[in-house]
């Protein structure tokens, strides 16, 4: 490829949220952030769920991953939006009995490396929110809120965060 790549590290999202009783036909936009530098302290990258069976309903269609860089360029004239994203995997498939919600691990490739992609950004739904399953031994201070994602192994994801991820992860 020869041609310019332009990068962004942010991006928004506008879906459809019945629920949603403001703006027009509940609609809502949110801002995806993957910037090296966020307030100058260290790198944001934001999870998402994407759409990856469209025939599927809610969870049974997504999956979740984290972006890692916005990029567009350029093809026989045509502008194309990605992302760079770090795949999650499902745990089961069905939500954790005791909390309700759905859990995630790291996605691996074949060379056991944490698998990478480039979707197209149409493919991304709207923000996903981890949370750390946390064990019985207690954590450094020096871990910061920028190192749970490489640190922990496994993920809930909060259906909790906004009302609709709830209806999302029913």
């Amino acid at each position: 490829y020869r041609s310019r790549i332009s990068v962004f590290n942010s991006a928004s999202s506008t879906f459809h949220a019945p629920s949603n009783l403001s703006g027009i036909g509940g609609m809502k936009c949110e801002h995806i952030h993957a910037c090296p530098l966020w307030r100058n302290e260290c790198a944001r990258n934001d999870c998402v769920f994407v759409i990856t069976d469209s025939n599927a309903r809610g969870m049974l269609g997504m999956d979740v991953a984290c972006v890692m860089a916005f990029f567009s360029l350029q093809q026989h004239s045509r502008l194309i939006p990605c992302a760079v994203v770090r795949w999650f995997n499902w745990v089961g498939n069905a939500p954790d009995p005791n909390t309700g919600m759905w859990m995630v691990k790291p996605a691996f490739s074949a060379q056991n490396t944490l698998h990478f992609t480039i979707i197209h950004i149409n493919t991304i739904f709207c923000a996903a929110h981890l949370l750390p399953v946390f064990g019985t031994v207690l954590l450094s201070p020096s871990i910061k809120f920028h190192h749970v994602l490489d640190i922990f192994k496994l993920f809930y994801v909060n259906k909790f965060m906004d009302h609709h991820a709830f209806e999302i992860a029913l």
